[in-house]
Formats: C-alpha cells, structure tokens, sequence
C-alpha cells in the first residue's frame, strides 16, 4: 500500500500519520496477514517496543486494526479497510494454522450473519477457522 493510501486510510479513522504510525501501517499491510505484536517488533527494529505497542493503542481506539485473539501467541493486528466511519464493511473469516502457528485473513468468506438474544450489544466479531493452512497439510 502506497504512503499517500495509508495517511489517507489513518486521516480517514482521525489518527495523525506520523512517520513512525506510517511504518507501522506500513508493516502491517505488507504482511498479507495479521501480525502479533512481536512479529511487528521484529521487522521494526529501528522502533523501539514502547512506541510500537503505544500506536497499536491508537490504532486500536481509531478502530484502524482488527485485534484478533487466536490460539497462537495471543493478540495479532491487521490493519482495517473500512471505508465507513459508523461501521465496519471489513469484517471476513481468520484461519489459524494449528502447525505452523500463522494466522490468515480469508476475505473472500464473509463472517456469517449471527443473532444475538435481546438486550445483548456486539462491537465486534471474530471468526476463527483452526486446522492446518495449505503449506502444512499433507498433499
């Protein structure tokens, strides 16, 4: 994703694209997949563990990431492409790989619709497909 495509997408959600905050989005949208926090650290060695955690935060409170709880090492970010401030068109299945560890974004299969009984409010939904993805299953 272009520089001037993620400032936009952060104007977008009211989080200033600072440089740091763009390296981070940047990251995170190279990765084609959610990525926890340590995965982030790794490929940001000139960012230090603080300033990176402090912008996931932000983001977070933007709504500018997905967080996804999975089985793996705990919470994985992906960045949001939403277009709508007052609700989330990005919503899509995850697959967590029970082998290898990594977690995909499926966004060609939607989350399904699901009813809640009265007087329950979602914010969020998180869908999670657990087996082994196509480089670990036997062929």
């Amino acid at each position: 994703m272009a520089e001037n495509q993620l400032t936009e997408l952060m104007e977008r959600h009211g989080v200033k694209p600072t440089a740091n905050r763009i390296l981070i989005a940047r990251a995170l949208a190279g990765a084609g997949r959610p990525m926890s926090m340590t995965e982030l650290e790794g490929v940001l060695e000139t960012i230090d563990k603080s300033n990176v955690f402090r912008t996931l935060q932000a983001f977070r409170d933007a709504h500018l990431v997905h967080v996804l709880e999975d089985t793996g090492d705990g919470v994985r970010y992906e960045l949001c492409h939403s277009h709508h401030d007052d609700h989330d068109d990005d919503l899509h299945v995850h697959f967590y790989c029970e082998k290898c560890h990594r977690t995909f974004c499926l966004e060609g299969t939607p989350i399904p619709p699901v009813s809640v009984p009265e007087g329950y409010e979602p914010h969020t939904i998180n869908y999670l497909i657990k087996g082994l993805c196509p480089d670990c299953s036997p062929r």
